[in-house]
């Protein structure tokens, strides 16, 4: 039995399954907001709660916001601020008394999509999320890359391919740089591109479901934000060349984009200007959704 675990902000939820995928139990709690210790209690106890339940113990993975700093082992860069700096692994493994695994939840992602999800026996897959932050992962042949310094995957830093003049410099990030994909791709990213231009507010959602109904305000953000996703995830392919990109997160639910940004990345991936050569990397919607995140965090005992 593989039990994972999503450290969420906000929520914490756990998941059982058994060698085949099949869910055989699953829990949620609401994180305690700003407390280490309690929140360390809040995952064990979820975890022995489960094992109680099925009369049988399990490996554990995590999901967590951020990274393990491979120099230090304490957690850094999650927006669960409390978490920084802290040694959460070691924490977890004391509680439970055993090993535990821990991974970024974008990598989660990826590795549940790449195991039995839409990308399921594809052998370089590129996992995003795009919702309130802007995040990646990358599993080559099942395997999760973590990379040197715990970063593999993480696009949303690097600045805006191709930027056009009124792309620049760029709305400021909380990395401390301007222009990063993440404050364009992110949620609140394409919010703040609506609010600028139209002078109203809006959520992904919503600007989606006006640009159907046919305002051409909300089109032309989604066009936008279109182009710009596709410059973005062009220069992923041209490093990367991966079979399959998933998309996950809030803004994986505007079906317009698995049409739309392949049509556009093809002038500005490489090959693409070879004789015509077509662009084989394929986009897709996740097969678990928001399950992804706790499945994968399952499958690091793979």
């Amino acid at each position: 039995m593989r039990i994972g675990v999503d450290l969420g902000g906000s929520k914490i939820e756990v998941i059982a399954l058994d060698a085949g995928g099949t869910t055989l139990a699953r829990q949620r709690v609401a994180t305690p907001a700003g407390d280490y210790a309690a929140t360390v209690r809040a995952v064990a106890e979820l975890v022995l709660a489960v094992e109680r339940s099925l009369g049988q113990t399990g490996s554990v993975g995590v999901a967590t916001p951020g990274a393990i700093a491979p120099g230090t082992g304490v957690l850094k860069n999650a927006n669960s601020v409390c978490l920084n700096g802290r040694p959460l692994q070691a924490d977890l493994q004391a509680a439970l008394q055993r090993e535990v695994r821990l991974a970024n939840d974008a990598d989660c992602f990826a590795l549940s999509e790449a195991t039995d999800g839409a990308a399921a026996g594809v052998a370089v897959v590129f996992g995003v999320i795009v919702g309130t932050g802007t995040g990646g992962g990358v599993v080559v042949d099942g395997r999760l890359l973590p990379g040197a310094n715990a970063i593999a995957g993480e696009w949303g830093h690097n600045p805006l391919p191709w930027p056009r003049a009124e792309e620049l410099p760029g709305p400021a990030c909380y990395c401390g740089k301007r222009g990063c994909i993440e404050t364009f791709l992110s949620g609140p990213g394409l919010a703040a591109d609506y609010a600028s231009t139209t002078g109203k507010t809006g959520d992904a959602a919503r600007i989606a479901a006006l640009a159907a109904a046919g305002d051409a305000a909300a089109e032309a953000c989604l066009q936008r934000y279109e182009s710009r996703m596709a410059r973005s995830l062009a220069a992923v392919i041209n490093l990367l060349d991966p079979q399959v990109i998933v998309l996950g997160g809030g803004l994986s639910n505007i079906r317009r984009l698995y049409a739309n940004v392949p049509v556009l990345w093809g002038e500005y991936v490489f090959s693409a200007g070879l004789e015509g050569e077509p662009v084989r990397t394929r986009l897709l919607p996740p097969k678990h959704g928001d399950s992804s995140g706790v499945r994968g965090a399952a499958w690091l005992w793979g």
